[in-house]
């Protein structure tokens, strides 16, 4: 699980919920019709823009920011190196049956076990490669859709409740709880955008990027097992991969 992703939703959510209890009446920040208004209408505005799967699919991606980590390029490059070497003693049969740290790497793994050559093989995993992308980008525009409308949605309902508190002036005590209540919908609007929305559409563009740059990493890792390299140069190849900071980490380590 990514705890960053957990941790940064619930702090603020946990923020906001204290300064509310700690202040007076915080039971006048509840109100069901202006959460209708942002949230559900904010949710059949985003539906428009999108078709019913790319829509429902992004709430299926947005669950990966929580639950699914990606391993870490250093271990990524010691399992590719691991690999390289049994595949050089044993040959590539010698593989069957074992555990990977993805299934993208298992199903990599297993067109080298079949015999499949290296353009099949690039083939396959590019293709899975491009799909994946798209896959967490549309899920990134859904929630960065539902981060725009928002707000835009939470002013909408501040204009029908001023527009009902107008209508209604003949009684100057009302007037005070009405316009509460008719500013909480901007406040939704930006809470759910700006506390919800818009990090997990970042976090899954973040997510997309490191992903593609992983199964990168192990297309040119397997096609370079594919094709014989001996596992020291794989290793030295595979380390373009790491930040600069890193590569010079590690080489002082080697020294």
């Amino acid at each position: 699980m990514d705890l960053a992703t957990l941790i940064g939703l619930v702090g603020a959510l946990v923020v906001i919920g204290a300064a509310i209890i700690l202040g007076a009446s915080s039971e006048v920040f509840f109100n069901v019709p202006s959460l209708l208004i942002v949230v559900v209408g904010s949710l059949f505005v985003v539906l428009v823009k999108f078709s019913f799967g790319q829509f429902l699919g992004a709430f299926k991606v947005v669950a990966r920011a929580f639950r699914f980590r990606l391993p870490s390029v250093e271990g990524c490059i010691s399992e590719m190196v691991e690999i390289a070497q049994v595949a050089r003693k044993e040959g590539v049969l010698a593989l069957e049956g074992r555990d990977f740290s993805s299934p993208f790497l298992s199903a990599g793994v297993q067109l080298m076990i079949d015999g499949q050559g290296q353009d099949t093989i690039r083939a396959f995993l590019e293709k899975e490669r491009v799909l994946t992308l798209e896959r967490n980008r549309e899920g990134a525009k859904v929630f960065s859709a539902l981060g725009d409308v928002g707000p835009a949605m939470g002013m909408i309902g501040t204009l029908v409740g001023l527009v009902q508190m107008l209508s209604n002036m003949e009684d100057p005590k009302s007037i005070g709880p009405a316009m509460a209540v008719a500013l909480l919908t901007t406040l939704y609007g930006a809470m759910m955008a700006t506390m919800i929305c818009l990090p997990l559409a970042d976090k899954l563009s973040l997510r997309s990027s490191e992903e593609a740059r992983m199964q990168a990493l192990w297309i040119d890792a397997l096609l370079a097992i594919q094709d014989g390299v001996n596992p020291r140069i794989i290793e030295q190849m595979l380390k373009s991969y790491l930040p600069p900071s890193k590569r010079e980490l590690q080489a002082e380590k080697s020294g």
